[in-house]
């Protein structure tokens, strides 16, 4: 600026002067930088694992010109099919691929310096998974192919296209043929297109369903990919009856009564009548079975009538049946006919003579008398028998009382235990006690 101006020479100018900026752009630490914006690489499925699909560049444009690590953004599992190198930078697959369950894959790589690991860069990565040919063609869907009793030959009767589980690529093309067992069947053939379909002809005049109601059909299908596919696949054909211009009237059961004249209302009035029959001859059957039941039945009831029930108990004193008490209270009654009743004898056994009663004999002497026979008649009752009880009870307390067999004399026994039984022992506690001589006076 011209600080003091001399307006005499306004005439004369303008007046300028120039001057020189130099201007240094001081370095500042920034992250790395890739090389291209986005990545996108391909590779085959089934490809081994551990083998190099690419690799990404990025580098730090400072002055220092630091080194550069590379590592994979991780979100999802999905990531972890690869892998990268840290130092290269190459881009290396870590499991099978399979392009039908993913055909691509969208990830990222992180760059970082390695003088300041806190600046970092990010790129994303596109792999596209290139299809194999591993899958053959096959039909695309189950046709219900059909063809008419009164067909003619060379009658297209079913149109065919296939299907390839594999990306197919542009131009993919499909043919068609018979199998070698079928192609020399007089049935029927398959005529190619050349268009990805193919149709079914008939190749004689007429079929019959009672001769054969299905026709299998194999079809040889094969793909233009390399390597070649091919699969065989059998297509069912049904013979129908059908009217003069080709419409298919039946392909059921019905069809094999038809010709013989049989409407359909025939038909069902056949079936209701052979079950009804069905059904009369089970009736008749059960029948004849319950009746058979109910004759075994009554057979065993009338052998049931025939058997006699005892279930009388003795009657004590009342029970005069099994011994004539009248022979103790008359003395004049003989029994010399009489056998007993209340038991069964082994063998028969004929009563003994006894001495005719006199009138005055005396009853005890009578008791007497009958009470010695009976004693040594051994099929009277009671039987002789000998218990022998020679054992003491378990589980005492108190063990055994008796002095009998003891080892000690009574001195050395010791009866302070009778004082803890209670009152009841308070006599035997007295009398066997040490400390306490017996007093017969005490004694109640």
């Amino acid at each position: 600026s011209n600080l003091h101006l001399d307006h005499r020479f306004h005439s004369v100018g303008p007046f300028k002067d120039t001057a020189t900026v130099k201007i240094n752009v001081l370095d500042m630490d920034e992250p790395p930088v890739f090389s291209k914006p986005v990545y996108t690489m391909e590779v085959y499925e089934d490809t081994p694992v551990g083998t190099i699909i690419g690799a990404v560049t990025a580098q730090d444009l400072d002055a220092g010109s630091s080194s550069v690590r590379y590592f994979i953004d991780w979100k999802n599992d999905v990531d972890s099919y690869f892998t990268i190198d840290a130092t290269e930078g190459t881009i290396a697959t870590n499991e099978i691929l399979d392009r039908e369950s993913t055909a691509q894959y969208n990830f990222s790589i992180i760059a970082s310096k390695v003088s300041n690991p806190l600046l970092t860069s990010k790129v994303n990565v596109i792999i596209n998974v290139l299809d194999v040919n591993e899958f053959p063609p096959e039909i695309s869907v189950p046709y219900e192919t059909s063809v008419c009793e009164n067909a003619k030959a060379g009658q297209v009767i079913q149109t065919v296209t296939a299907a390839d589980k594999d990306l197919s690529p542009a131009g993919q093309r499909f043919s068609f043929r018979l199998s070698p067992e079928a192609a020399n069947k007089p049935n029927f053939t398959i005529h190619d297109y050349r268009n990805n379909t193919a149709g079914i002809e008939t190749r004689r005049n007429g079929y019959s369903r009672r001769q054969q109601e299905l026709y299998f059909l194999p079809v040889v299908i094969e793909d233009s990919s390399y390597p070649v596919q091919s699969s065989t696949n059998t297509m069912t054909i049904r013979v129908c009856r059908c009217d003069s211009d080709g419409t298919i009237l039946s392909c059921n059961v019905e069809a094999i009564f038809l010709p013989v004249g049989l409407s359909t209302g025939a038909l069902i009035a056949i079936l209701l009548c052979i079950v009804i029959l069905l059904v009369i001859v089970v009736l008749y059957v059960a029948l004849r079975r319950q009746k058979k039941k109910d004759t075994l039945m009554t057979s065993k009831e009338d052998i049931r009538d025939n058997v006699i029930h005892y279930d009388d108990e003795g009657g004590g004193e009342e029970d005069t049946q099994a011994f004539d008490i009248g022979a103790l209270r008359n003395p004049k009654v003989i029994e010399d006919n009489k056998i007993r009743r209340d038991i069964k004898p082994d063998t028969l056994r004929f009563p003994r003579q006894r001495p005719p009663v006199e009138d005055n004999t005396d009853i005890r002497d009578f008791i007497n008398q009958r009470l010695q026979e009976n004693d040594v008649d051994p099929t009277a009752p009671p039987y002789d028998s000998l218990a022998t009880y020679a054992y003491e009870g378990n589980g005492s307390v108190a063990e055994s009382l008796s002095s009998i067999d003891s080892l000690t004399t009574e001195a050395d026994q010791d009866y302070d235990y009778l004082s803890d039984w209670g009152p009841r022992f308070k006599i035997l506690a007295d009398m066997f006690g040490e400390e306490e001589s017996y007093n017969p006076d005490k004694v109640t």
